[in-house]
């Protein structure tokens, strides 16, 4: 059968560069596998430690396409990404999250074509493992082929993820399932339809689900990760089919197609609920919560997302990082904490209307909305009813707000040179600066890069002994309380609200100590979608979802308003105004959120490449 050749000749010179490298950069990877014979040999490829090799290399260099997802959080309405963010993180020879200021609510849709190319890298080392293990099969052991079969597995559901991505953000996408090894081979085809390149995305996750392990692995995937990606999958098949792509002229959406795809989204992720023994972390209870402006006994949501939690049944399908010296090191501490912890920069932060997300522990509905007041200027700030300045207004809330931001006189622990400097307090505009409170002297958390009055605990470790660049927290690409939420939302769908998908949302709000949902809130499908809704909003947040979210469900005009309208402009605690989006946008504004860019130097190069509609 003839291999698919369609990929343009830009694309072309970056994934033979890409495999180059990758022969000559697969050093000691995060599971301890070491090479047995030399990469460059001709004896490599014979044995199942050989294929192992080369799978974790692949595993070590396409976790940089997905482990700060959260920046993508920074292109919806509830977190902050700024100025020269993320332009660090680097896929070996190339960047793979790349051009500053593309993490803005507007403007994203231009600003990702070095991502663009940084995936197309990734397809080829993940091909590079299935061509030269399939070969192996013929001459391999019966002992072995369950295992290289494996292998094959979790190399095409690395293969999925990424493609997965691609027509997320791009819609029709150039397809490559084979290793070019010169230009002929790869010069001047056209881009793959949507519904042909999802059917190979299904295609990859069903054979990695069939062949992979049932057992999870710190890093790896089995059964549970390419049932759930598969789900995942069809739940946006279904999305699209729905709501709509108009922006892709190339696809008509169908009614039926979306029904269907719901259907078996809500099959799949009801077997990975209910087949493979996973549970949410703790079990899903919401542990200790320390009173107002301390933090000694933290929720188990918080650990959740520290080291602590490696491994945990909860964690369908990570990315493994390494500690010092092994260049593998997360940069989260860096990203989401401010000076006073490792010197380290909030290139991210809450924006202020997250904290009415929040709902009160009491009622468990929302509560009454967050007044901003600018204690400079109101001497009743810090105690006014329901002042977001005042901390008693953050009390009896869900738990996973004081394990997720920090909001004035809430403390964390300080840290320098790896080593604990003490409590410090954060206070919005009050920068490492000596303060007293109930008789104690402190220094307040340093860091101006909030612009809303918080900043983040989740993602921030409150232990030393690393800087921080060199955390070793597993990155979740999905875990178990996702998989709750998709699964409610697709069953929702098909069949309106269902006992069991009311049961799951429950289990996610249990864990910051809410009550169940109450009757008014699963009376109709409409209503269980904002419930879930608003569960993935503070369940996920940071975790790069929200901006997916909104594009599948076509919902940017109900959070930032109508064409033409007046925008949305986000306040701080103070009650100043900070950033302003979409005032007076057009139309094409809106479109061009929804679908990406192709990048004009694969236009250029290549005359059988097509831009999208709004970009041309």
């Amino acid at each position: 059968m003839k291999k698919m050749k369609t990929t343009s000749k830009l694309l072309f010179i970056t994934v033979l560069a890409g495999l180059m490298l990758f022969n000559n950069s697969c050093q000691k990877d995060l599971l301890e596998q070491d090479p047995t014979v030399d990469l460059f040999a001709d004896a490599f490829w014979k044995t199942e430690d050989d294929a192992t090799f080369a799978l974790m290399g692949a595993y070590g260099d396409i976790r940089y396409l997905f482990d700060r997802d959260y920046f993508f959080d920074g292109n919806g309405e509830y977190f902050k990404a700024r100025g020269q963010t993320l332009s660090k993180t680097v896929l070996r020879n190339g960047m793979a999250y790349s051009t500053p200021y593309s993490w803005s609510p507007t403007g994203y849709g231009s600003q990702h074509d070095i991502y663009f190319k940084s995936m197309y890298l990734g397809v080829i080392r993940a091909n590079y493992v299935i061509e030269n293990v399939e070969k192996m099969l013929p001459d391999a052991k019966a002992s072995s082929i369950a295992n290289l079969e494996a292998i094959i597995g979790e190399a095409r559901l690395l293969r999925g993820m990424i493609y997965f991505r691609l027509i997320s953000m791009w819609g029709d996408v150039p397809y490559i399932d084979f290793v070019p090894t010169n230009r002929e081979e790869a010069a001047g085809f056209s881009r793959m339809p949507l519904a042909q390149v999802k059917d190979k995305i299904m295609a990859d996750f069903t054979y990695a689900f069939e062949k992979v392990s049932t057992t999870n692995k710190v890093g790896r995937a089995a059964k549970p990760a390419a049932l759930g990606l598969r789900g995942k999958l069809q739940l946006y098949w279904a999305c699209w089919n729905k709501f709509g792509w108009p922006e892709l002229d190339t696809f008509s959406p169908d009614a039926a197609a979306a029904d269907a795809a719901y259907k078996a989204a809500a099959e799949d992720f009801k077997k990975v609920i209910n087949d493979y023994g996973l549970t949410l972390f703790r079990n899903g209870e919401p542990g200790n919560i320390d009173e107002l402006g301390k933090a000694a006994i933290l929720p188990n949501y918080y650990y959740l997302f520290t080291p602590v939690a490696n491994g945990s049944k909860e964690m369908i399908m990570t990315f493994n990082h390494g500690l010092t010296g092994t260049f593998q090191g997360e940069e989260l501490m860096r990203d989401f904490a401010g000076r006073t912890l490792e010197f380290s920069q909030a290139w991210v932060t809450p924006r202020f209307e997250v904290a009415d997300r929040y709902q009160s522990i009491i009622t468990g509905d929302f509560a009454d909305p967050l007044i901003p007041m600018d204690p400079t200027r109101n001497s009743n700030a810090r105690t006014a009813p329901n002042s977001a300045v005042n901390p008693q207004s953050y009390a009896n809330r869900d738990y996973r707000m004081k394990s997720t931001i920090l909001w004035d006189y809430e403390m964390t622990m300080g840290i320098f040179q790896k080593k604990e400097t003490g409590w410090s307090p954060w206070i919005y505009r009050v920068y490492n600066t000596p303060v007293t409170i109930n008789g104690e002297v402190y220094r307040s958390y340093n860091t101006d890069g909030s612009n809303s009055g918080y900043v983040f605990r989740k993602f921030v470790r409150n232990t030393a002994g690393h800087d921080r660049s060199n955390g070793n927290f597993a990155w979740p690409v999905m875990r178990l309380a996702d998989v709750y939420l998709m699964y409610a939302e697709a069953s929702n769908e098909a069949y309106g609200p269902q006992a069991d998908a009311v049961e799951v949302v429950n289990k996610v709000r249990h864990r910051g100590n809410l009550p169940p949902l109450a009757a008014a809130k699963i009376s109709s499908k409409a209503n269980f979608f904002d419930a879930i809704e608003q569960e993935r909003i503070v369940e996920l947040i940071g975790e790069g979802h929200r901006n997916f979210d909104l594009r599948r469900w076509r919902a940017i005009e109900r959070v930032w308003g109508l064409p033409g309208g007046s925008g949305k402009r986000h306040y701080d605690t103070y009650g100043i105004p900070n950033d302003l989006y979409y005032q007076n946008a057009n139309e094409l504004t809106y479109q061009r959120a929804y679908i990406y860019k192709i990048p004009g130097d694969e236009i250029n190069r290549n005359p059988n490449m097509t831009q999208n509609t709004p970009w041309q």
